[in-house]
């Protein structure tokens, strides 16, 4: 009777923990990123809110104006505009069905929404050109490595309804502001593809030479020799260098007009003197370009600027013509420019420059630090902030740390001019202490009047800075 009960007891322990264990392993279950996704951190919001000001700013100057459009879009939209044959369309693209039925697709790049936005809602019956800039989430289902990922980010900025090449350039112009703007030093490749039928004629004589070359190249450029020779230029795999430097040059095919329109563009540049680097290869990846392309690199400099984004050289974004892209998907004849700049590697790029010159990244600038001693200095703390924020002042707090020494240390820095205090005794008289970080000189005001008097404070600091 008693070795039964024993075992009895033996199991009971055992069930008990086998299932302690399993709530252990629920409990422990964690959940990774999908492959080519990534988080942007804190650490990061400055260089991302950076950039996003500077293009902000550029758009506001150049008369640009915000458009939004769907991250999903009808996957025709993107087959037609892109191209077949092209790797977005035919590699990257995340196309599925709804649960209606229709073919539809995550934006891979934004120009054909914001062209479907133009034609759709009438845009073509204002005054002309219409300049519209955006800044969103895109999606390809691209080999993931470093700086390039499966959503990504790009700002962009259209012009449509202008054929002069004064729109080229000022396009060209607005890119390498923005990141002249961020202090990275850039330069752009340039080209002209001419006119659709400049470039059947050029296709011919650059299918006769890659044919005789067909040993030398890698499986892709053997599938685009039939299906898209044009993207044989776009090729980045090694092995097919050496033939892509000694291909035809596509400048040789264009006619008067697209030779006048192009060199007219290169005066531009020259007049604002904005560098520039021909590069007879360049055609972009996507077929709606006509005449102009360009991208946009970091420039090698003796100051140490970086020269490559993930390991190898690549494009921070590109851009260029496209004369017959509105006609296509269904508008008016509208002749149009565009450019677009990858956010991740623009990122990356400046970092790297950054660090290869010891150069600080830009720190929010706070009018004043408000300290506080006590439940209800905090109360009334929160509430002393939100008043001075509706007058435009930025106060930096931190309402997790209880000591003077500690805030005091924390304003000293963010090299904040001046420092608020507020102690229980404060609260009960009605006042704040004002503490003049440089000198140490406090002194004691009504909180009624410390908006007007650290507005006239900060007013005589930034004089005495100048």
């Amino acid at each position: 009777m008693y070795m039964p009960k024993q075992k009895t007891k033996e199991k009971k322990p055992k069930r008990k923990a086998a299932a302690t264990a399993e709530a252990s392993d629920k409990k422990l279950k964690t959940y990774a990123l999908l492959r080519g996704m990534h988080d942007v951190l804190p650490r990061e919001e400055k260089h991302w809110k950076n950039l996003y000001h500077t293009a902000e700013n550029l758009a506001e100057h150049f008369q640009f104006s915000r458009i939004e459009t769907p991250l999903l879009e009808e996957a025709n939209l993107f087959i037609r505009s892109i191209g077949k044959g092209t790797d977005v369309v035919d590699k990257e693209m995340y196309v599925f069905e709804d649960r209606d039925g229709n073919k539809v697709a995550l934006r891979p790049e934004a120009t054909a929404s914001a062209v479907r936005a133009y034609i759709m809602h009438g845009m073509w019956n204002m005054s002309q050109p219409i300049k519209l800039w955006y800044w969103g989430s895109m999606f390809r289902y691209d080999r993931p490595q470093a700086g390039r990922y499966r959503q990504f980010n790009q700002v962009g900025y259209e012009t449509i309804g202008d054929a002069d090449p004064v729109a080229d350039a000022e396009l060209i112009l607005v890119a390498h502001n923005f990141y002249k703007d961020l202090g990275l030093p850039v330069e752009i490749h340039i080209n002209s593809i001419g006119t659709p039928e400049e470039r059947q004629r050029y296709k011919v004589a650059l299918v006769d030479y890659y044919r005789s070359k067909r040993s030398y190249l890698c499986d892709d450029c053997k599938q685009r020799l039939n299906k898209n020779p044009l993207r044989l230029l776009d090729c980045k795999q090694e092995r097919c260098q050496p033939v892509k430097e000694d291909a035809p040059q596509i400048i040789d095919w264009l006619e008067e007009e697209s030779k006048n329109h192009f060199m007219k563009v290169l005066e531009y540049l020259d007049e604002l003197a904005v560098p520039y680097v021909l590069k007879s290869t360049l055609v972009r990846g996507l077929d709606y370009y006509t005449r102009t392309v360009f991208e946009v690199y970091p420039a090698v400099t003796d100051a140490g600027a970086p020269t490559s984004v993930g390991g190898q050289q690549s494009a921070l974004g590109g851009g260029g013509r496209y004369d017959f892209l509105v006609e296509e998907i269904g508008g008016r004849p509208a002749p149009a420019a565009r450019f677009c700049l990858g956010i991740e590697r623009s990122v990356s790029a400046l970092k790297q420059y950054m660090d290869a010159n010891k150069i600080k990244p830009p720190v929010q600038k706070f009018d004043a630090y408000l300290a506080q001693l006590g439940d209800h200095a905090r109360r009334r703390a929160l509430k002393a902030i939100n008043e001075l924020r509706s007058s435009g002042l930025k106060i930096d707090y931190n309402f997790s740390k209880n000591s003077l020494k500690s805030q005091l240390e924390a304003a000293n820095s963010l090299q904040v001019p001046y420092a608020l205090i507020l102690g229980q005794k404060e609260v009960q008289d009605g006042t704040i202490i004002i503490r003049d970080m440089e000198s140490g000189v406090q002194e004691i005001v009504d909180q009624k009047k410390v908006e007007n008097l650290l507005k006239k404070k900060l007013s005589r600091f930034d004089d005495d800075k100048k």
